[in-house]
Parts: structure tokens; sequence; C-alpha cells
């Protein structure tokens, strides 16, 4: 293990191999203001800033707009992207604000939006957004029923909008020698997958009950969620600094689709280029949801995939993989949890196990065995990933990791909208990987197996699953 650790690029090294370029040598400059995309930023908190600080590096977009429905977070948004655009020498036209995204979505001038809002939002200000002509970048998961999910791919191949899919690993460029390893049979036959996401949060409460705060929109914060108590875990970064949007059954399925979305991407992007058009069919396993407190989604999975061929993926949270005794337990080498102490565990990942070694991808790092996998070169006439990263790093850009991800995936969709080419995260490869989080959830929660049709569309064999497909929404919201 030492070796296969050893040899094994960085997060560092990663970023050490692009070169800092002037942004004229990336096309700044070059672009004439008529030609530019213009970008809105529908919900404006923590994510979408940290997102968008790189829009200024690059001349191909502007952001003219944002909303949200707080604000304090408009205001501070707005406050950070035009220093971002003062500190590169490019101010914009000035970004104006609005607390509603219809209002947003109203406005000729704007070309594309990036959806950053709460995932129970997702697919009811996707379609909008293409119905009003505009080009989507949306957070990941996809939506939170399958109701959702349907009418999302439905919607962007009518409208024919260009559409990104959020996750940003697709710019990792281990991730892509990871996958490209797996795709020309470097560890042989694929005979096992597993997708490894964190765990969500448990605890959480709903009380006390706070009166809603001068220029909070709590009716539009909740939009299609039912009517709640305002509090602060609910809705404020509570005492503990977890976001409830993430672990509320309301707003969110919880980290079996929110981060796992990350790892099942990057399983989709392997079965994308094997010609898997559709998701696994059959969902067996087992989970637990939290007993008490205000977060109660799943906090424990273990499912069982399987496609309509029979090859199976193993689908669950970080802490049951670990106490698998088959797989494989690469060391996380990089990194320290919360308490200080060395990460030595493997914290998420998409594992594909082969009859002559395995691939680890995970959130920064792609581990191998044998670890001389990694020096393997792909060459012309093989399988090649397609991919967002980054060529260079113009000068000025936000410095980490996760910046240079998002900027690249961010840059991919821009080009796309101006020239056509294609982007690398599809509706198509969105939905795919989404339905997975959508069907064994469904299986865990009915404590029954679930079986996708994919002709049909729709869950045989389990009614009560069945009925699940339709999630509830406070009127006037609809799914679009």
């Amino acid at each position: 293990m030492s070796e296969l650790l050893r040899r094994q690029p960085s997060r560092r090294a990663f970023l050490g191999g692009l070169s800092i370029v002037s942004s004229r040598a990336l096309g700044r400059a070059a672009t004439p203001p008529s030609d530019r995309v213009t970008v809105g930023i529908i919900a404006s908190g923590g994510r979408a800033v940290f997102e968008t600080r790189q829009y200024p590096s690059f001349d191909n977009a502007v952001i003219t707009a944002l909303c949200d429905a707080q604000e304090s977070r408009r205001l501070s948004a707005k406050a950070a992207l035009e220093k971002q655009y003062a500190d590169q020498g490019r101010p914009n036209r000035g970004i104006r604000m609005y607390r509603d995204f219809r209002e947003l979505l109203a406005q000729k001038d704007i070309d594309a939006v990036y959806i950053a809002s709460p995932d129970h939002w997702h697919v009811s200000m996707l379609i909008p957004a293409l119905k009003a002509g505009k080009h989507v970048h949306c957070e990941k998961p996809l939506g939170v029923s399958i109701e959702q999910d349907l009418a999302a791919l439905k919607a962007v191949r009518k409208y024919g909008k260009v559409f990104q899919y959020g996750a940003e690993l697709r710019a990792f460029p281990e991730a892509k020698k990871g996958i490209e390893l797996v795709l020309n049979g470097r560890i042989g036959k694929v005979r096992k997958i597993y997708a490894v996401s964190p765990p969500s949060a448990t605890g959480g409460s709903a009380t006390p009950v706070i009166p809603v705060p001068p220029g909070f929109d709590y009716d539009m914060w909740l939009g299609p969620a039912p009517l709640k108590p305002f509090c602060a875990d609910r809705c404020l970064q509570g005492s503990n600094g977890r976001n409830a949007i993430y672990y509320v059954a309301d707003y969110s399925l919880g980290n079996i689709a929110n981060w796992a979305a990350h790892p099942l991407d990057q399983v989709q992007r392997w079965a994308d280029a094997v010609g898997r058009e559709d998701p696994p069919v059959l969902y067996e396993g087992s989970g637990e949801f939290p007993t008490s407190g205000l977060f109660d989604t799943a906090c424990q999975w273990n499912v069982r995939c399987t496609w309509a061929d029979g090859l199976v993926m193993d689908f669950m949270d970080s802490n049951t993989y670990h106490d698998l005794p088959d797989a494989p337990h690469p060391a996380h080498v990089w990194g320290r949890d919360a308490s200080g102490a060395d990460i030595t565990r493997m914290p998420n990942g998409s594992v594909f196990v082969g009859t002559e070694g395995w691939v680890v991808i995970n959130y920064g790092k792609v581990l191998t065995r044998p670890a001389s996998l990694m020096d393997s070169v792909i060459g012309p006439n093989e399988i090649q990933a397609a991919s967002s990263a980054l060529e260079g790093i113009p000068e000025g850009l936000p410095k980490g990791f996760q910046q240079t991800l998002t900027a690249g995936h961010h840059q991919n969709w821009i080009r796309a909208i101006r020239t056509g080419s294609p982007v690398v995260d599809g509706i198509e490869s969105a939905f795919r990987s989404d339905m997975v989080s959508q069907l064994a959830e469904l299986a865990i929660r009915t404590g029954r197996p679930v079986r996708w049709d994919p002709k049909e569309r729709t869950i045989a064999g389990n009614e009560a699953a069945r009925r699940m497909i339709r999630r509830p929404m406070r009127k006037p919201w609809q799914v679009g």
C-alpha cells in the first residue's frame, strides 16, 4: 500500500501541472462585449458565489444579475462579485438584484442562468428558465423526485438550450485518467462497482421557533416545500453550522443524492462511454433514517443496484463501505478531519474492480492497484473521456483545487453556448445518474426491492414506491 500511495499525484501536483497564463492568452480582451454570454445567478448563497467568483477571470461571459429570497445574500453576493470584477480590472455593468427568480428570467438581456438553489427548487426553476429561452447550468442533484427528473429530461430535449450538470469532478484530469484506465481495459474486465458517499448528518432541532428576519422572504424560500415553522436549524446556519437544506426531506434526499452525485456521476461517465443507455433496473437493500431531531434523510444505506445484463454496483455510505472486508480500502492520504486527526480512510469514491486490478476515483485523488497503472499512457487510438478541465489557469483566478474545477466546468458550458461544442455533462447523463439516487432511496424507504422499467419509465412490483414517483408540491408551485 505504501508504494501505491506514494506514486499517486496529489491535489497540489494537479494544480502545479497547470501553468499560469495571461488572460489574453486564454482569450480575454478578445471577445467583443456584444458576444459575451450574459449570465444570471439564481440563488446567491455561498455555493453560488464560490463557483462564480471565477467569471471575471474570463472575458467570454459576464454576470449581469442575481436573485435570492434573502436580501442579505443578494447584497453580499453583489458586493463580492463586483469586487472580483474590480480586482481583475474589469468593472462590469453592475449586477442587478431580484428577489423572485421569475423577474430575473423575464430579463431579455440574460442569455443563461446558473441555478444554485436548494435541491427542491432545481427543476421548478430549470424548466421555466428553459421556457424563457435561457441556457442552464444546474447544481446537482437533478431533482427530488422521479417525476421531476423525467420532466427535466423532457424539457431540455424540447427546448434545445445548452444544459450542464454541476458535477465538476469531470474537470479533474486525474479522474479523466482513472476513467480511461477502466475503459481501455487496464484493470481487465469490470466485475464489480462501488459508489460511496459520506452519510447524511443527523440531529438538528425544529425549536425554538423564531421570527422571520427582515429581508427574508420565507414564502419564496420554501417555494414548493410544505409550510413549516421558521427556526434556525431549518432556515439559517444552525448552531452546529450544518445546513438543513441538505438533510431535511422537504428540501432534499440527503447525501444519498446530493453528495453521492459526485461518485455516481463518475460511474455514469464510464457507463455512458460503454453504451449503457439506462440506469440499473433492480434496487435491493436497506438503510436507516434518523428517529429524532429535525434532520430526516437517510443516514445509512447499502443498496445493490443491478443493470439489465447482471452487472452490479453496490451503492452505500462511507461508514458502511469501511466495514466491507473484500472491497478496496486505500488510505486517503491528504487532509485532516474535524478533530485534527489525519484522514486515513477513504471518505468517498467511485470504485471499479476488475479481473486484473482496481481504480478508485474520489474527490481529489485517484488510487489504483497496481500503482503503476497511473503511469500507463492512454494512446491516441484508445478511448478518450471528455473533460471540462482548464488548459491553463488565468491570472487572478481565485486559488484552490475546487475553484479550478468549477472554473473549467463553467467554461465548458460557456464555450458550448458560444460555439455549439458539446458539454461534458448533459441532461442524459444527469438523468441516469440521479435516477440511481431516486430509486435506491425508494428501495430503503419502502423496505422492498424496486424494479425500474426503462421503457415505460415507471416502477414495477412495488406499489408503495410507485406512488412516491410524484412528490406533492405546495400550491401554486408545480414541477415546471
